[in-house]
């Protein structure tokens, strides 16, 4: 079955599940366009005036996007604890409206208390959100104290809305997210396995390019499993299943990344490096044609789109799926490959992996399923499958050790939020006694998931930029829309649905379309000017100047200092993950090893985002951006291995060829110390320890009784020795020596 013969409707909802994994941003824009919507459809009716309407829009909005929890009780709870802080917030507001002096204080101490807020968790940080948002509400509609009681009915009907579009009309349950997640992981593999065809129909000419296109389906595919194993507890009925989930979804992941690295290889003269899967801009390796009889490449072709077909086929399959699984999965017994040659032999066995993960990841997700039609190779892989889902047991893991004082980040970006605020309220009323909270908002804006002076910078400066087109658009639509309010509030329904969709895509964008909507406000407001415009973009210049002043002077956390302490926790990580996977390849007991590897991909995830301003396009540090590169791409092949290793492990206690091998925890110490030498020199500029170097670990392990340990071992070691060389080739860009071999 070809996915070209897929019905439309199918192939859309396959697109829009490959772009917003788990429909997050399509769920988000409709949940806050729909609240907006409604709170304008109770309020129009029942004679309220612009003021109060646009009062109400943004009130639905803040309480609609605000909201963190993933327990729907849990979001019930806070929203019912939103409401008088948001009452008690726009009160304030309008009091101290002409009391210049007193509102600038309570300003500083609400932001401060907001930002604050963000240590008690998720409704902390709501609470905090909704209070700061509402403030300056108040603020933007010049509500008075005489408004009061009419602006707290507004503001109940804003919440009122709010609620129940979350709960009734676009409702999203846990489980119902973790299934739309499954199906964007299975479309996003799909989309990998389809790269990989490129991959073998690619000329010389057109390798970098198929290339590119596998590593940015890989990434997306390891984007994708994040999202799921940071939801499983939430959306599976118990932690066993949760563990059988994010066991499969890792299985086929790393099948699909090492059946790219074959392919990779068998195209190529010499070894194709892992790293080339990792590095963005790395050159494909020369390429020409599969070695081999022609007929091998023929095969290839098909059985790659056969396995495209049973990762995107649901429901009962077929006698025709089931013949296709079956040939695949032969490809895991020697006798049932093709003649080919070794290189093209190894692809066909990374597809007879990547059939067999997939048929966990449907068992995982669909429940069981027809065995009818099993051949006998289909059967044992079934057998295999059974016996892991057996010996996967729930265990408790231990809290990390939480800072204190002025070392707890809340309380640093609380401190440096109110002196960044205190400046841009100074400057912002020099600039307009009425709209000097603009440079307000930027400052606080700019702190927002940014941990390090760098972020908030790169951060500052994609707000402006939005701003300045988001300008020159509000001006055009400004004098598109002119008088008609039915149609302006139209529009400002299309830009918030945009500005949330955008969001976790491009801040740029967002700021966009966040400028362009206040434009449109000002004109049903009766405030729209040229000069209005202009005002923005200044004040938002001088908060996003203000906040990277108070980053940078106050407390500073320097993006060198974040990004070694997150390069530490990933090397820790890294090492814990390889010792206990080589601990229990040698023999040892069983350890978590699925929730270490999870941790290593999640400090991964943190050391990626904190390195994003020394890969800007716009730092003039171009050596320290190719460095970074360098050192993540080497981190994410490092991680691959390591998660192969963590795999293979835990098919020890359940798989019949699979044996321990004592030996494998002398030959892998060397990588481990390595591992551990480079975190403690990152950590500490005087350690000057090097790292080992010595014979390959494959001949640490040379004897005659290799037989015996079955023939897993060979696949170990070739993890193994991956891993160490990137290691190895690690330390150099840290400036960390490396002790010459023996001779």
């Amino acid at each position: 079955m070809k996915a070209a013969g897929r019905r439309p409707g199918t192939r859309l909802r396959d697109h829009l599940a490959a772009s917003d994994p788990g429909l997050l941003r399509l769920t988000a824009g409709l949940r806050t366009v729909g609240a907006i919507a409604l709170t304008l459809a109770v309020l129009a009716p029942a004679g309220a005036d612009v003021n109060h309407l646009v009062a109400g829009a943004m009130t639905s909005m803040a309480a609609t996007f605000a909201i963190r929890e993933r327990r729907r009780g849990a979001q019930a709870v806070t929203l019912a604890l939103g409401l008088p802080v948001a009452l008690a917030s726009v009160s304030l507001g309008a009091l101290l409206s002409e009391r210049v002096v007193l509102g600038d204080v309570f300003s500083i101490a609400l932001i401060f208390s907001a930002v604050y807020g963000r240590r008690f968790g998720d409704r902390g940080t709501t609470l905090g959100l909704i209070g700061f948002q509402l403030y300056f509400v108040s603020l933007f509609v010049g509500a008075t104290p005489g408004q009061l009681p009419a602006l707290w009915v507004v503001l109940s009907v804003g919440f009122a809305c709010s609620a129940l579009v979350r709960f009734a009309v676009v409702p999203v349950t846990p489980a119902g997210l973790m299934a739309r997640l499954r199906q964007a992981f299975r479309v996003r593999l799909a989309r990998l396995v389809s790269a990989h065809i490129a991959l073998l129909d690619a000329g010389p000419d057109e390798a970098d390019k198929a290339l590119e296109d596998v590593r940015e389906r890989t990434a997306r595919l390891h984007e994708t499993a994040l999202m799921i194993q940071s939801r499983l507890e939430e959306g599976t009925p118990d932690e066993s299943a949760a563990r059988l989930v994010q066991r499969r979804v890792a299985d086929a992941e790393i099948a699909a990344e090492r059946l790219g690295l074959l392919l990779l290889s068998a195209r190529s003269a010499q070894r194709a490096d892992t790293l080339t899967l990792h590095l963005p801009g790395a050159p494909a390796p020369e390429v020409g044609r599969l070695p081999g009889p022609e007929e091998a490449a023929v095969l290839l072709r098909r059985d790659l789109r056969a396995l495209r077909a049973l990762v995107l086929r649901t429901g009962t399959a077929g006698a025709g799926v089931a013949q296709m699984r079956n040939r695949l999965l032969g490809y895991r017994d020697e006798e049932n490959l093709p003649a080919a040659s070794a290189p093209v032999r190894d692809v066909f066995r990374g597809i007879g992996e990547a059939a067999r993960a997939v048929m966990g990841l449907r068992i995982a997700l669909d429940g069981p399923q027809d065995e009818s039609d099993d051949s006998p190779a289909t059967a044992r892989s079934r057998e295999e499958l059974d016996a892991e889902d057996a010996a996967i047991d729930a265990e408790e893991t231990e809290d990390a050790e939480e800072t204190k004082g002025l070392q707890r980040p809340t309380t640093r970006a609380a401190v440096q939020v109110s002196v960044g605020s205190t400046l841009a309220i100074v400057g912002g009323e020099l600039l307009s006694t009425d709209r000097w909270y603009w440079a307000v908002l930027t400052c606080w804006i700019v702190f927002i998931n940014t941990a390090s002076t760098g972020e908030i910078l790169v951060k500052g400066y994609r707000r402006l930029l939005g701003t300045v087109f988001g300008v020159v658009a509000g001006i055009l639509l400004a004098g598109l829309v002119g008088g008609h309010t039915l149609l302006a509030f139209a529009l400002v329904l299309v830009l918030i649905f945009a500005m949330f969709y955008t969001a976790p895509l491009s801040y740029t964008l967002m700021s966009f379309f966040v400028t362009a909507m206040l434009g449109l406000l000002y004109t049903l407001l009766h405030t729209y000017s040229w000069e209005v415009l202009v005002l923005r973009v200044e004040e938002t210049a001088l908060g996003a100047v203000c906040g990277v002043a108070a980053a940078a002077l106050v407390l500073p956390v320097r993006t060198d200092r974040r990004t070694n302490d997150l390069l530490v926790t990933v090397l820790e990580r890294l090492s814990d993950v390889t010792d206990a996977a080589v601990a229990q390849l040698s023999g040892g007991p069983a350890d978590e090893l699925l929730d270490k590897a999870r941790e290593l991909d999640q400090a991964l995830g943190d050391l990626r985002s904190a390195t994003k301003p020394l890969t800007h396009p716009v730092t003039p540090l171009r050596a320290r951006r190719t460095t970074a590169r360098y050192v993540v791409a080497l981190l994410e092949t490092c991680a691959y291995h390591a998660r192969s290793l963590a795999a293979t492990a835990e098919l020890l206690p359940t798989h019949p060829s699979i044996a321990a091998d004592p030996r494998l925890r002398g030959a892998a110490g060397r990588t481990v110390r390595n591992i551990r030498t480079i975190a403690a020199r990152v950590a500490d500029d005087e350690v000057t320890d090097p790292v080992d170097t010595g014979p390959s670990i494959a001949s640490l392990l040379a004897d005659d009784d290799a037989s015996r340990y079955g023939r897993i071992t060979g696949r170990v070691l070739r993890h193994l020795e991956r891993l160490d060389e990137a290691v190895v080739g690690l330390a150099r860009p840290l400036d960390v020596p490396v002790k010459a071999p023996e001779p």
